[in-house]
């Protein structure tokens, strides 16, 4: 707690800058003009913070939970291997945003405290918020996973704003904006069918079937690329479960799956920064083949498949997601995209490390 009143008392005394933002919920948080010491509530933020810093994403992080090294193993093992002080970031908890350590966070003595907006709210994330401000750390929230197309733009900009450097969020929200309007544009001109998409997400991770997306989150970004999702308005929540009976009634036009796992889980749909192609399309047709009821689809049968890495839809990243599915849901009218060349645009203009993985794939026709 010491460090934090010494902070107090320097912003109290203007030694130290403040500003005040506004993060995604509407809160206005007075945070340091240049903050050195910061927690993060998620680690797969590396994913967005890769596009909005300078060098190493995580130079400033001082804390973090366990999720990269649970869910992303791959792009934790590259970015340990280029910027090595990535290995001594404290964990603040596990993989599950409900087992954060306040306790922890505050020992580290950030200057800020970075949260992601959940589908699922946390339990405990008011009871985090709520001592945290009592020991006078300012959080802010952002969104680029729960309401992308809303929220990703001004996630950005308070990024940059807290992190002080609007121009690198800025140059990267106009190459964002330029790619997602491309496709939202010419879906309006040509306002083609919309071919019905059934979404599974982790292939093969579970026993039943199917485990999907009915509104927000990926069900947004595929309404964006131009599908018509078969869960729409069947549950509730944002996720649920489809039947089989009632995947096989729909007989969508295309399947589409997701997955994440590396070259060290042969059994399961490969993809991410250290998957090959070949490997990726192998592991594909083998989760297809493993699907006793998707295995049955049409679409399936006639290779109209399309496999996404599921950690694109975290961030920004989400942008390549939509571009791949509006290219195969609509062959002729995007005959021109290119999301190999977006990324590779990524790569050279916003990325600290290229990404040189396999982040999409497709099946065999049967």
């Amino acid at each position: 707690m010491k460090k934090t009143l010494i902070m107090l008392l320097l912003l109290a005394s203007g030694l130290v800058q403040a500003k005040t933002v506004t993060d995604i919920l509407q809160r206005q948080v007075t945070v340091p003009d240049n903050p050195q010491r910061i927690v993060l509530g998620e680690g797969r933020l590396l994913y967005t913070l890769a596009l909005v810093e300078k060098g190493n994403p995580l130079a400033r992080v001082a804390g973090w939970p366990d999720d990269l090294q649970r869910y992303d193993r791959q792009t934790r093992e590259r970015y340990t291997a280029a910027f090595p002080a990535i290995k001594k970031i404290p964990l603040i908890g596990g993989a599950n945003p409900g087992q954060f350590s306040v306790e922890k966070i505050i020992a580290l003595h950030p200057d800020l405290v970075i949260l992601p907006v959940y589908a699922r709210k946390p339990t405990t994330q008011d009871n985090v918020l709520a001592q945290l401000s009592a020991a006078r750390i300012p959080v802010i929230y952002v969104d680029t996973r729960v309401e992308q197309l809303k929220n990703t733009v001004p996630s950005l900009q308070i990024l940059g704003e807290a992190l002080n450097d609007s121009q690198k969020a800025q140059r990267f929200i106009a190459f964002y904006q330029q790619h997602m309007n491309l496709i939202h544009d010419r879906l309006r001109q040509a306002n083609p069918p919309r071919p019905s998409v059934m979404l599974q997400l982790h292939i093969g991770r579970r026993d039943v079937c199917c485990t999907t997306v009915g509104r927000g989150n990926l069900a947004d970004l595929l309404e964006w690329a131009g599908g018509r999702n078969i869960a729409a308005g069947k549950f509730s929540g944002v996720f649920g479960q489809l039947s089989p009976e009632a995947v096989l009634a729909a007989n969508p036009d295309v399947f589409l799956a997701t997955g994440m796992s590396g070259p060290q889980q042969p059994d399961r749909l490969q993809l991410g920064p250290q998957v090959k192609p070949e490997a990726a399309q192998k592991s594909f047709d083998r989760a297809l083949a493993g699907e006793s009821v998707i295995s049955q689809l049409v679409a399936v049968r006639n290779g109209r498949t399309l496999a996404i890495w599921h950690n694109f839809y975290l961030s920004p990243w989400h942008l390549l997601t939509v571009e791949m599915i509006a290219k195969t849901l609509h062959p002729r009218l995007f005959h021109d995209l290119n999301p190999a060349e977006t990324l590779r645009e990524m790569n050279r203009e916003f990325l600290p490390l290229p990404e040189t993985g396999t982040y999409w794939t497709t099946g065999d026709k049967r």
